[in-house]
């Protein structure tokens, strides 16, 4: 862990990434109170790093940087052309069974708070979800965007009855209702586990992980 408050999870000359923590923003928001954020933290230490791409404030786990623009344009464009596997892990209202895909066309709704759902006139949004385990009502499950929408898999989720624990938009109960091994917590339930994809200049495959925050028992 950083004095900044961030884990390292790889670096080389061209690309850093780091494990973002739940509550931080990747990239400062509007007015004083929102300056904070992993990438103001980074740049503190090195101002070359530039965000390759975002998570929520809520959500944690894997977040990809990179130096230069020519490292910027090469590892934007893999995301562009849909060339990078991301896989979350979240936990989610209700039970559900098996696997399944969620297709839609997703908008923005509402600008204050950001709410997005479906809509006619949206960008297509796929997500592929896979049960890991389900108990007492709550189901843990994999999720792997195929599209990179803001708010899909929260958006996606709750559009099929199964909200992510701890989502202050989409979710109607509290996170405090809900605790893993009896320690409440306020968090979104919602961690990107893993980036998988091909070094834009060496070609090797790369898989960077984070720590699976829930491991089962």
């Amino acid at each position: 862990m950083t004095a900044q408050g961030y884990r390292v999870l790889y670096r080389d000359r061209w690309l850093l990434a780091v494990d973002k923590p739940s509550g931080l923003l990747s990239q400062p928001g509007l007015g004083p109170d929102q300056g904070d954020s992993l990438i103001s933290r980074v740049q503190a230490e090195d101002c070359a790093w530039r965000l390759v791409h975002r998570l929520d404030r809520d959500t944690s786990g894997v977040l990809l940087l990179a130096v230069g623009l020519e490292a910027l344009r090469r590892t934007s464009a893999l995301f562009s052309n849909r060339c990078v596997n991301k896989l979350y892990l979240a936990h989610v209202r209700g039970v559900m069974a098996g696997h399944g895909c969620i297709r839609n066309r997703l908008a923005r709704l509402q600008r204050q708070p950001p709410r997005y759902g479906p809509h006619p006139e949206g960008r297509e949004a796929c997500t592929l979800w896979r049960v890991r385990s389900s108990a007492a009502g709550i189901t843990q499950v994999w999720l792997r965007p195929i599209t990179g929408r803001s708010h899909q898999l929260r958006t996606h989720l709750a559009g099929i009855a199964h909200p992510i624990i701890g989502d202050p938009i989409y979710e109607d109960q509290p996170a405090d209702h809900f605790s893993l091994d009896h320690h409440p917590s306020q968090r979104l339930y919602l961690h990107a586990i893993a980036l998988s994809f091909c070094h834009p200049f060496t070609g090797q495959r790369l898989r960077l992980l984070s720590a699976d925050p829930w491991p089962q028992s």
